[in-house]
């Protein structure tokens, strides 16, 4: 199993202009761009090496990130859905196991999300986000 992870973290890296600066021993992540005056763009990210579902799951997130594009969903919390939406997907089309842990942190991180949209002031939460937004009580 650990070569599949090493085949796909080379693929994904490689064919989306993908490159680690630094690899995490928690399980968090982070994308982000670098432009530069000669108009080149560095694709940058943080997370954990895959070596099972969960640190799997952080990396594609954060791969998913810069695969949707960076700020191509707005509000911010859009872009988390789609990212994790992407990076679930593609363990499911790689045959890595979608754990009922990562499930969870799927749900927790897209329900963090949408209460911090809340808490800055969105007007309204995404269809798609509706599912994870635990201040809306039903009437």
């Amino acid at each position: 199993m650990q070569v599949r992870y090493e085949t796909m973290t080379r693929e994904l890296l490689e064919a989306h202009g993908i490159r680690v600066r630094k690899w995490r021993t928690s399980m968090s992540g982070v994308a982000w761009e670098v432009r530069y005056r000669d108009g080149t763009t560095a694709r940058l990210i943080e997370a954990p090496r895959p070596k099972g579902p969960m640190s799997a799951a952080v990396f594609l997130h954060e791969v998913g990130h810069h695969v949707i594009g960076l700020g191509a969903y707005r509000p911010r919390c859009r872009e988390e859905y789609h990212a994790w939406a992407w990076a679930i997907a593609e363990m499911e089309r790689r045959g890595i196991n979608v754990t009922e842990s990562v499930r969870r942190r799927m749900t927790r991180s897209l329900e963090y999300a949408v209460a911090k949209a809340k808490r800055r002031g969105i007007k309204s939460v995404p269809q798609e986000l509706r599912a994870f937004d635990r201040t809306d009580t039903p009437t």
